[in-house]
């Protein structure tokens, strides 16, 4: 029995329920709930009764609920008393961020974690969703900010922010496509998708070139590995009035007056962004800050105009 299956089955029976246990360890219910039969087969008895008013542990997991604080309150002063001797090293939280972030995802949930643990510093670093999986899989960061949800068990994940895409154009063509609802996304067929590397995001990628064909676009050949677009040359290459690209409302960079942005008529493109951290972390202060991130937003859906703010 592992020491994350223990505390899962302290705090369903704290909680006396799955879903807010679930909600407590910032796990998905029924990831909780697996873990919970694991633990029934691997002992060979039922520990929890289940009712529709919610669980109760039964005189098996009362004795496992003791024995299992124990541990846990062994292994929490273990981990205090190697954070105080590691020193500094253990007070750096490192973050993941992609490209195109929305500015005000992350500012609030900082002030809190600062409030909270005044002693932590972040450090970010702006890597690809692959990228970020591999470090995070080394233990290189702490926490990542991905455009997919990594399969398997060594992770867990929050869906923190969903932004309905929508497209930027060279100002001229926009004013000859856009509708009172935006433009659709059937309407930019003949145009050039400028893109980002497959390798950076893969299931992301096709989900949206999909999306893109199912819509009669072509795609065109993928990004070479390593080349992700900056906004400036995403803008140069819109501007020449033969390409789109697809950014959020609100989009950071300023536009020159040659672009403009407007919705994609029914919101057909959503991009997801998931806080990912491995599933073993018994961080304190990494738990502030994912508490602080796990109230997903869906970013508004403006009103056609001639700039991204």
């Amino acid at each position: 029995m592992e020491i994350r299956a223990m505390r899962a089955f302290v705090a369903v029976v704290e909680e006396k329920g799955l879903s807010a246990a679930a909600r407590r360890l910032h796990i998905s219910q029924p990831a909780l709930s697996q873990t919970v039969g694991a633990l029934e087969r691997e002992f060979g008895a039922q520990l929890l009764i289940r009712s529709s008013t919610g669980v109760q542990a039964t005189e098996t997991g009362l004795t496992l609920l003791a024995e299992a604080r124990a541990v846990l309150a062994r292994y929490d002063q273990a981990l205090a008393v190697m954070t105080a001797r590691t020193g500094e090293s253990a007070t750096t939280l490192r973050i993941g961020i992609p490209l195109e972030l929305p500015a005000d995802l992350l500012s609030k949930a900082l002030l809190d974690l600062a409030s909270a643990y005044p002693g932590t510093r972040v450090q970010a670093r702006h890597l690809s969703t692959s990228a970020q999986v591999a470090d995070l899989h080394n233990g290189e960061l702490d926490l990542g900010l991905l455009r997919e949800r990594p399969p398997g068990q060594e992770y867990d994940a929050v869906l923190v922010v969903e932004e309905p895409l929508g497209v930027l154009l060279a100002a001229e063509r926009a004013a000859g496509l856009a509708g009172p609802d935006g433009i659709r996304l059937d309407a930019l067929n003949g145009l050039d998708w400028v893109g980002f590397p497959r390798s950076g995001s893969p299931a992301w990628y096709d989900e949206l070139t999909a999306t893109l064909r199912s819509h009669g676009i072509d795609p065109g050949p993928e990004i070479p590995d390593g080349q992700p677009l900056i906004a400036e040359v995403k803008l140069a290459s819109v501007s020449a009035g033969r390409a789109f690209t697809l950014a959020p409302p609100g989009w950071s960079q300023p536009l020159p007056d040659t672009v403009t942005w407007f919705p994609l008529a029914g919101h057909p493109i959503v991009r997801r962004t998931w806080a990912v951290w491995n599933a073993g972390s018994h961080r304190r202060d990494l738990g502030q800050l994912i508490s602080a991130l796990d109230q997903p937003v869906t970013r508004g859906r403006p009103r056609p105009s001639g700039s991204a703010s």
